[in-house]
């Protein structure tokens, strides 16, 4: 697994653009994965990380089960305020059974109800999700809050407009299962991940 961190600048209009939509910024994100125009690009994760310099550096965490060719966004004209910053991740050696964790998930909970998903709202129903996910993918929440939630409002060129509940869920989990855990690391928990939903990042205690 491969970890990047981008710094986008707001005085590129490129960057502006993908920041106000997700759906764009995926898009540009794409790229970076796009080995030949004939195949499908590698599987990412990312998220648009909170933080109280997020006006004025926007940062952006990418997860990648093979390395990005950053050279494409660097080659925008402006579009990052420094080179991408890599590293690569032992998902063996991280995660290990009864570890206790720090957590991030900038997540879209959902149910669905008569063949149809929607979002939940209240934040007592969006922590039974959270708890939900823990027991299918290997952790035990020990302790959570919710540190922000808004609506997405992403509007496709020609399409109809796609509107989804993002919640931001941090506090601390311990390792059940391992083996799930790092399934769960790697392919992302619930929908929406190609609009920045998904991405559980964890650090040791």
């Amino acid at each position: 697994m491969y970890l990047t961190r981008l710094t986008l600048d707001l005085r590129s209009a490129q960057a502006r653009r993908d920041l106000a939509d997700a759906y764009d910024m995926h898009r540009t994100l794409v790229r970076a994965f796009v080995r030949d125009e004939r195949d499908a690009p590698g599987r990412f994760l990312w998220r648009l990380e909170p933080g109280a310099d997020a006006w004025a550096s926007p940062t952006l965490l990418v997860q990648s089960c093979e390395s990005g060719d950053w050279d494409v966004l660097q080659g925008l004209p402006g579009y990052l305020q420094r080179p991408a910053e890599c590293k690569a991740l032992d998902l063996e050696a991280l995660i290990r059974p009864q570890w206790r964790y720090r957590f991030r998930l900038l997540a879209n909970p959902t149910v669905t109800r008569a063949g149809k998903r929607r979002g939940l709202l209240g934040e007592a129903e969006q922590l039974a999700w959270l708890q939900r996910q823990g027991e299918r993918h290997g952790f035990a929440v020990k302790a959570v809050l919710v540190s922000a939630s808004d609506l997405l409002d992403s509007r496709r060129k020609g399409g109809a407009p796609i509107v989804l509940q993002r919640v931001c869920f941090e506090g601390l989990l311990q390792v059940v299962e391992a083996d799930a855990l790092r399934r769960a690391l790697a392919s992302g928990i619930g929908p929406a991940k190609a609009f920045g939903c998904g991405l559980l990042s964890v650090a040791r205690c």
